[in-house]
């Protein structure tokens, strides 16, 4: 990693929590594996949820620092159209550890707590994101249109999450408001995001993978819905709508492939893990559909190949001095709506 100096911290961004919630996610989905692949199935759980605590520690810490020391570009996030959406990534990665350290075991009164946190900043933090669609501000309503992606699921997917650990510990009236909120807001903004899509312009090449994100709400809202022992339909019903987000994404994977590897390339790992999680879920309830338990290995397995695919370029990406750098700025005019350059991430 470039360490020249200090300034590597302007850059840290609260889209780098986008790793803490890929790790958890990972680490959840090996537990439930573990129940029938055994303890070396349950080791890379605890191994996967450990990294994610440890990478959580580790940006917190960078973030205060970065805050006291580079304040100017917290607010630039802050007020950016797409950037300040990421925020919410971090009460998500609270939630998410909660809930992994339940499933884990060890101290209950400590995830209760931390729980809480991430559930209580959650409602907080996307009533803040999606207040700037009532307050448009300089350049009307259509200055809001660049801010429109898929960046805009985090904060959805945050209070969906919600249910996963506060079912367990006590909380099932909480978390079905919660998932609530995001059973309400999802379909608004996939429709908002089409219409961006359809209607505006396409979103920016170095946030194509954010599209993948699309396959996170449904199966979560469907694990989600199991907690609250919702009919077993509704998951298979959200399960066929994540598998086709899957397959109309097919297509983008090779203009996908072409970018250069930077923290969009991040919204694969949530997604993928929730994903595979969600098909063993149901493939439990299913014993006489083998097919479908096969299908849960080969995604828990594409899903550990991407994240570990993610960790080691990232890695080389800090060792090179090629993340934690000023965004890059390109020379041609912008296409599509007024703003679109300043609405990349």
């Amino acid at each position: 990693m470039n360490t020249n100096n200090a300034a590597a911290l302007r850059h840290l961004g609260p889209a780098w929590f986008s790793i803490v919630m890929g790790l958890c996610g990972l680490s959840l989905a090996w537990h439930r594996a573990a129940q029938q692949l055994g303890e070396w199935a349950h080791a890379l759980a605890w191994v996967s949820g450990g990294l994610a605590l440890l990478v959580f520690v580790l940006l917190a810490l960078g973030s205060v620092w970065r805050w006291m020391a580079f304040r100017d570009a917290v607010r630039e996030d802050l007020q950016h159209p797409v950037r300040h959406a990421f925020f919410a990534a971090v009460p998500v990665s609270v939630l998410l550890l909660a809930t992994v350290g339940l499933a884990m075991g060890g101290p209950r009164d400590a995830w209760h707590a931390l729980w809480w946190v991430g559930s209580v900043a959650q409602v907080g933090v996307t009533a803040w994101v999606l207040g700037r669609w009532l307050s448009a501000g300089k350049g009307g309503a259509g200055a809001l249109w660049p801010g429109v992606t898929p960046v805009l699921l985090i904060p959805i997917v945050g209070n969906v999450v919600v249910p996963l650990a506060g079912v367990a510990l006590g909380h099932p009236l909480w978390s079905a408001a919660q998932l609530g909120i995001g059973l309400f807001f999802w379909p608004i903004v996939v429709a908002l995001v089409l219409a961006r899509r359809i209607a505006h312009s396409p979103l920016p090449d170095r946030l194509l993978p954010a599209w993948v994100i699309l396959l996170a709400p449904p199966s979560v809202i469907a694990l989600a819905g199991m907690q609250l022992q919702l009919p077993p339909a509704m998951g298979v019903m959200l399960w066929g709508v994540a598998a086709f987000s899957a397959l109309w994404l097919l297509p983008l994977v090779p203009r996908m492939r072409s970018q250069a590897f930077g923290l969009p390339w991040w919204a694969f790992s949530f997604p993928l893990a929730a994903f595979a999680t969600l098909t063993g879920r149901l493939a439990e309830r299913a014993p006489d559909a083998p097919v479908l338990q096969w299908l849960a290995w080969l995604l828990l397995a594409v899903a550990t190949l991407v994240i570990a695919g993610l960790s080691l370029a990232t890695l080389r990406g800090l060792w090179r001095g090629e993340l934690l750098v000023p965004e890059p700025v390109p020379g041609a005019p912008a296409q599509g709506l007024p703003g679109e350059q300043a609405a990349k991430p």
